[in-house]
């Protein structure tokens, strides 16, 4: 194999932060920010954008000549916000579905994703030191960049390489990989989403005396993506959850639940988990995120005092040019002054968005202050456990829908206890405001729990490759505001053409083609639940200790060693994600875990060492995979232009309703051939 370049040392100034790699960042990153907002309303989840983001960045560089990696380095650490904050869609339909918001207003939008992810950068600065270059955390998606881009750079102009060899083509052969899976995937959505030549998904519900089972499998290439980079324990984990729910919670529900109504099996069933069985993931959820923070307190509270005293003493240095490059963050005097004007920024978009509510102005500066305190206070603890977290086990394995869980219960019972003891909002009729409000103000928090999750990771990248740290942090804030302008119209775009469930933009749409949204109409109900006094908190119990159990035997696991664990958070994502969407993240993890069989076992027939076949299908696999989420993703935003043009719910189908049943079927076959081509490809580029 190739010997790699060293890290750039401090004395070797390269071109980083330059306009040509902010465009392309930029470039990049509205691609990526209108795939994840569709996919994340689709079956939320999102996909990292860092690695797919550095491959295109290599490849477009190298075409113009006199790249390096640490301009490469900057384009990916730009574009990575991409993936991150696109995570707000996990709270802001829910204000569409209460009906507060009959669309996205693009300046209340760009104003809380803006402000809250460059908080997500400012609060996580302090904490570079301990996190990244003191501790012995993993960063494991961090690292995998910093090797990216350290194979694709060797020859570049510029950059130190051992014997400096001419290109590899590694970024050529990556880009390939993806525009494969972007093709693939693509055409798959189109015939699906477009053309109705294929079925979305297919079910067969089994039932035995009251009780009702369900077996089911969805049909998304995006879905196979997002599972393949999850990973087969997140994956199985998601599996629990799944049998959990359909093979003993919702079973047992029905048959011990009367229906009165006479709904269709379907239908009682479908309604049973979504008003009950639910909230016993979100109790899964909220208590791994709590765990979480419990866990993370001692070194969160170490790691700010290491971090304070190390900028206290790089500040005095810095005008003595003691400080090397690879040590310089943005000076204490920027953060401070940026935070003041996000915090700034806050207070007077909550002011906006209460502006027109019939409360006094009094009333209004009350609710805006603990809406704006609470946000900043727990947003900065959140940045702390979500930085360390990623460190962990990386960014996207963090837990933003726990973190979002009990930020909207938290934030919920403030305003609730606020307004009871001072009479603010009536319980009543201000109830759907107070929702309104609650859910902002978790927007607020979510923004900047997942940039701080991506800040920390692309520093690490950084830090491996010898980059400026204030110059990344940089890159960061530009691509948080990209993101942020582009998110608003994206929402709309979408909204306007498919709708979200519980809230379609027009009569007579088509509830079945509505994006589903799930974190977002689980934190409305859990908000609503509060406001109303008719949250269930019997099942919100269950998921509790259903959580606390999961917990005591991960950690029992744990103690054991070995790659065998429960990640709790995955258990409680399979309960309350759609089984169309879980079974095929399963399906997905499935995938990559035979391809890493199957090359392990070619390794150990040929008496070769496993690693390098490992690394390389690692490598072309997470590249597929991103191009299989992207292709999915720009259809369906393409998708949504050409019916918020034509105003038809399907203006491209070549089929009617009665080729539902034969198109399932189709799309069962097409899908099955297409996983084994798509593992077929792994073990053929890891050669």
């Amino acid at each position: 194999m190739a010997s790699h370049p060293t890290r750039i040392p401090d004395a070797v100034s390269l071109p980083e932060l330059t306009v040509r790699g902010m465009i392309l960042g930029a470039l990049i990153t509205v691609v990526f920010t209108a795939s994840n907002v569709y996919l994340g309303l689709k079956v939320g989840l999102t996909f990292s954008s860092s690695i797919p983001a550095a491959v295109i960045s290599m490849a477009v560089l190298r075409a113009l000549r006199g790249g390096n990696i640490l301009e490469n380095n900057m384009v990916q650490t730009q574009a990575s916000a991409a993936g991150t904050l696109s995570s707000i869609i996990f709270v802001l339909p829910g204000l569409l579905m209460i009906g507060h918001w009959q669309g996205f207003p693009f300046g209340l939008t760009l104003a809380i994703c803006a402000s809250g992810g460059i908080l997500g950068v400012l609060f996580t600065i302090p904490l570079r030191r301990a996190m990244v270059v003191d501790s012995d955390l993993p960063y494991p998606e961090g690292v995998a960049a910093a090797e990216i881009l350290r194979v694709g750079s060797e020859g570049d102009e510029g950059t130190p390489t051992a014997g400096k060899k001419a290109a590899t083509g590694n970024e050529s052969s990556g880009v390939r990989e993806i525009a494969f899976g972007g093709v693939v995937s693509a055409l798959f959505a189109f015939a699906t989403a477009g053309l109705k030549v294929l079925g979305e998904s297919i079910t067969a519900w089994i039932p035995a005396g009251a009780a009702v089972f369900r077996l089911t499998t969805g049909f998304s290439l995006a879905l196979i993506g997002a599972g393949y980079l999850i990973g087969i324990v997140s994956g199985l984990a998601i599996l629990l959850g799944v049998v959990l729910t359909w093979g003993i919670a919702v079973p047992v529900l029905t048959s011990i639940t009367p229906n009165p109504d006479g709904l269709a099996i379907a239908a009682f069933a479908n309604g049973l988990w979504q008003h009950k069985v639910r909230f016993i993931g979100a109790g899964v959820i909220g208590v791994a995120a709590v765990w979480t923070l419990i866990t993370l307190a001692k070194p969160m509270v170490d790691g700010v005092k290491t971090s304070f005293a190390a900028l206290g003493k790089s500040r005095g240095a810095r005008g003595a040019g003691a400080l090397a490059r690879t040590e310089q963050d943005l000076s204490p005097y920027w953060v401070i002054g940026l935070t003041l004007l996000c915090v700034a920024v806050w207070v007077v978009t909550f002011g906006v968005f209460l502006a027109d509510a019939p409360l006094s102005f009094g009333a209004i500066a009350t609710l805006v202050i603990c809406s704006v305190v609470f946000a900043v206070v727990f947003g900065f603890l959140v940045a702390a456990a979500c930085g360390y977290m990623a460190g962990l086990v990386g960014s996207s394995a963090s837990p933003i829908s726990g973190i979002g869980i009990v930020a909207v219960v938290l934030v919920s019972l403030l305003i609730l206890s606020v307004s009871q003891a001072s009479g603010l909002l009536d319980t009543g009729a201000g109830s759907k405001l107070a929702i309104a409000l609650a859910l902002f103000t978790t927007a607020a928090v979510i923004a900047i729990a997942t940039i701080s999750n991506d800040n920390l990771q692309d520093l690490k990248t950084g830090w491996l490759v010898g980059a400026t740290p204030w110059r990344q942090q940089v890159a960061l804030l530009v691509g948080c505001v990209v993101g942020a302008a582009v998110i608003p119209p994206v929402l709309n775009l979408l909204y306007n053409a498919y709708g979200f469930t519980d809230a379609l933009p027009r009569p007579g749409m088509d509830p079945s083609q509505a994006l589903s949204a799930p974190q977002a109409i689980l934190m409305t109900a859990i908000a609503k639940g509060i406001f109303t006094h008719q949250l269930d908190w019997s099942m919100l119990g269950i998921g509790a200790v259903l959580g606390l159990t999961l917990i005591a035997i991960d950690a029992m696991l744990a103690k054991r060693g070995g790659v065998a664990r429960v990640p709790v958070i995955a258990v409680g994502i399979g309960i309350y994600l759609p089984p169309t969407i879980g079974s095929v993240l399963v399906i997905g993890a499935l995938l990559g875990w035979i391809a890493q069989r199957v090359l392990k076992a070619r390794a150990k027939a040929k008496g070769e060492d496993y690693g390098p076949y490992a690394e390389a299908a690692e490598r072309r696999g997470v590249l597929l995979a991103s191009g299989l989420i992207v292709g999915e993703s720009l259809v369906g935003v393409a998708m949504a232009m050409v019916v918020g043009f034509t105003g038809s719910d399907a203006p491209l189908a070549l089929v009617g309703s009665s080729f539902a049943p034969t198109s399932e079927w189709l799309a069962l076959i097409v899908f099955v051939g297409i996983c084994v081509v798509i593992v077929r490809r792994v073990l053929a580029t890891a050669r």
